[in-house]
């Protein structure tokens, strides 16, 4: 019995991995559109958001694993919808001031994912960056309004 679960099981994985968000981890790069920050935030940003948040995600091999992949590919998809900061300047003032209210609160209760940060321990927050990353939001915020 138990061998024909695991069997069927198998045939399943192998079934399912055609199906796919078809979400690229890498998208072409305006250069004139990515975002200019001080080297301390650009820092931070590309360690912990831009595997996200940017056309230059680093795939990991189970990006294109169903079913890991439907989740993580989902997830970048949803993530880029929000933010991309390599289309940054290729965004209205309105999306960018909006986009820069809701980070500091983004910081403190959800960025990083905990679901991310289980594998990406590198990619944790310290206080330190937290406050930066906020005080930087705030003041480009105020250039933008």
């Amino acid at each position: 019995m138990l061998k024909n679960f695991w069997f069927w099981l198998l045939i399943l994985f192998i079934v399912i991995q055609p199906f796919s968000f078809n979400v690229a981890a890498t998208l072409p790069i305006k250069a004139n559109e990515t975002l200019e920050a001080p080297k301390e935030v650009l820092s931070i940003l590309k360690r912990s958001c831009y595997d996200c948040h940017s056309s230059e995600v680093k795939a990991p091999w189970y990006y294109t694993v169903a079913p890991i992949s439907w989740y993580t590919q989902r997830n970048v998809k949803m993530a880029r919808n929000i933010i991309n900061f390599s289309k940054w300047n290729g965004y209205t003032k309105e999306k960018k001031v909006k986009f820069l209210k809701k980070l500091p609160k983004a910081i403190v209760i959800r960025m990083p994912m905990k679901a991310y940060l289980y594998l990406h321990e590198e990619v944790t927050l310290t206080e330190n960056e937290k406050k930066l990353l906020k005080s930087w939001s705030k003041e480009l915020k105020e250039k933008l309004k």
